[in-house]
């Protein structure tokens, strides 16, 4: 689409001018800027340009909204005017990371590790929902569709099996990820992981006799007198993570030392030998410990005061987007959902805060429409659309956050949502947000999810309209006016 030269050069000037950006990329809406002085920047001006739909800092980068197809052109525009060089996201991202304290960093290569892994668990989320709607029983009548239509059946089991397996090799695809942002090889850490959850390690799920509740003994190696269990972590997260980060240290280290005619042969096999050892032997049974102990408090909460830890989440959700801190809960949800819960508690209330983004978004639709603010008012409707389907930066970064009243209203449903869920232990696996969420919900919870549906679709709205007359009535304005009429 054409770009307004003009357009590009009025951003430029709002965020300070081209000496203030220190790199700049772009995602399918967004430019994404890393500045060296976010002070610098001009909000005021910037809403004013009629190519900018939105905009907001996040994780050290000021990202603009363009919109699809449009963005990429201004982004042409823009290195054109600025004179940079195209950068790459991982640049952006490391210009970001220069201005991080050491939490945002370790918060930043979370999910760095894990951000990357969501296309093929959504996908997966996706399919086991398909999975769901064929085998469940009540869907369509007493009976599950296999079971009117046998020929079904098989086709239920293809499916299961391609979705079932990234969570059942998940190790492999931390490692895979892992070692690319360690700084590793990312095919050495997948081999790692492909490792750890080897089909002929004792499974963790067939440990424990169902008749008696024993366990039963775990298989060992005896090497040198040191005795090593057998175990798969399959489906685990923090054994094949902590791995892959000494794996990328060793193989980093013998890269430096080793003369390069006989890497091949020396740094691949030495490094992956050496850590698999130390995976079976420390590595694997503490940080399987660890998420154990994890696993454990969080079920203790949901279990004991589940009202409480629903709650708790549902109102810090959101606000953790904002800092960026939310990545931190993926490893969380892929702990719970892999353990002998088989379902995480937190993956629905974020489905619920999507929902309620969207629907706060929509709030502000209204009120934008009411006082004829035509931008403003395309932008709410797209973001809102967008939040219901599970993408909600822009319905928060663009419409909720800077109006203050939609984003209280979100986060104060998505509180009492949670504690609703909470109060009865629901359950569901990571894949989808937003409204499709309900196909990522376990068996046996998907009613009180649909009551939860219902409710963040409906009560951001009445919560942002009474906000407004509150305020209205106090003498404030709702809606921050960021265009001035024009007769």
């Amino acid at each position: 689409m054409a770009v307004n030269r003009d357009d590009v050069r009025r951003i430029i000037s709002a965020i300070g001018g081209k000496e203030n950006v220190n790199a700049a990329t772009h995602c399918v809406t967004r430019l994404r800027l890393a500045l060296d002085d976010e002070s610098k920047v001009n909000k005021e001006e910037l809403d004013k340009i009629d190519l900018v739909k939105g905009s907001f800092a996040a994780n050290n980068q000021f990202q603009i909204v363009i919109g699809p197809g449009t963005v990429d052109e201004a982004y042409k525009v823009f290195t054109e005017e600025t004179g940079m060089s195209e950068s790459t996201k991982d640049e952006v991202k490391a210009a970001a990371a220069d201005k991080m304290n050491p939490l945002q960093r370790a918060i930043k290569t979370l999910g760095d590790v894990f951000i990357p892994l969501l296309p093929a668990i959504v996908t997966a989320g996706l399919l086991l929902g398909l999975n769901n709607v064929l085998t469940a029983g009540g869907l369509f009548g007493k009976q599950s569709l296999v079971e009117m239509y046998p020929q079904l059946r098989d086709l239920a089991e293809i499916i299961n099996f391609i979705a079932g397996a990234p969570f059942i090799f998940l190790p492999a695809l931390i490692g895979w990820s892992a070692m690319r942002v360690f700084g590793g090889s990312p095919i050495l850490g997948m081999v790692l992981g492909l490792i750890m959850c080897h089909p002929g390690l004792a499974s963790q799920y067939s440990l424990g006799n169902a008749d008696t509740g024993e366990l039963t003994k775990i298989p060992q190696w005896d090497v040198f007198g040191l005795q090593i269990n057998k175990l798969n972590y399959q489906g685990q997260v923090l054994p094949v993570l902590i791995a892959a980060w000494f794996l990328a240290k060793v193989e980093r280290f013998l890269n430096k030392r080793v003369h390069d005619s006989i890497k091949m042969l020396v740094v691949g096999p030495v490094s992956l030998l050496l850590i698999g050892f130390l995976s079976f032997l420390i590595i694997g049974p503490v940080a399987l410990w660890l998420g154990t102990q994890i696993t454990d408090v969080i079920q203790f909460i949901f279990t004991k005061v589940g009202w409480l830890g629903g709650l708790i989440y549902g109102l810090v959700y959101a606000p953790l987007v904002v800092t960026g801190l939310h990545h931190m809960f993926l490893a969380v949800d892929f702990q719970l959902q892999n353990s002998q819960l088989g379902g995480t508690y937190l993956w629905p209330i974020l489905a619920i805060s999507n929902i309620s983004q969207g629907s706060a978004a929509f709030a502000a639709w209204f009120l934008y429409k009411r006082r004829k603010m035509v931008k403003e008012e395309g932008l709410a409707l797209t973001s809102g659309i967008s939040g219901w389907l599970g993408v909600t930066e822009p319905a928060m970064f663009g419409v909720n956050i800077p109006l203050k009243y939609p984003f209280i209203a979100a986060v104060v449903t998505t509180g009492i949502v949670g504690a609703i869920f909470g109060s009865q232990q629901l359950l569901g696996r990571v894949g989808v947000g937003g409204l499709p969420g309900i196909i990522s919900i376990n068996e046996g919870f998907r009613l009180t999810f649909f009551i939860g549906m219902i409710i963040a679709i409906v009560l951001p709205v009445i919560l942002t309209l009474i906000f407004s007359n509150f305020a209205k009535k106090k003498g404030e304005e709702v809606v921050v006016e960021r265009v001035k009429d024009t007769k």
